[in-house]
């Protein structure tokens, strides 16, 4: 995963990565919402879930501290961060406002 994270990131389309657990409660709340804004938005934007248990050093290399954390990505460059969940809205906005 470490060595394709960078051309994943690569491009002109947003991409949401979404820092997750399989332990972890609200990671299973923001699953749901993420399909719903990937439905709504289509090919403008590349979502990723990345568990931060099998990629740690990704994880560490970002500073992810707590999950869930949603980074966005556009040309390898980190445009946004947040951790815990948002509602659908409020994603779509955001991505927006980047695109």
């Amino acid at each position: 995963m470490k060595q394709n994270f960078g051309n994943l990131i690569a491009g002109q389309t947003p991409v949401l990565v979404d820092f997750h657990a399989d332990w972890c409660g609200p990671c299973k709340m923001l699953a749901p919402i993420l399909k719903q804004v990937k439905e709504e938005l289509g090919d403008t934007i590349k979502i990723i879930k990345i568990d931060v248990d099998k990629n740690q050093s990704i994880a560490s290399k970002y500073q992810v501290r707590g999950v869930p954390t949603m980074l966005l990505f556009k040309d390898k460059k980190q445009l946004w961060r947040q951790s815990g969940v948002l509602p659908k809205e409020e994603i779509i906005r955001i991505i927006e406002s980047y695109n």
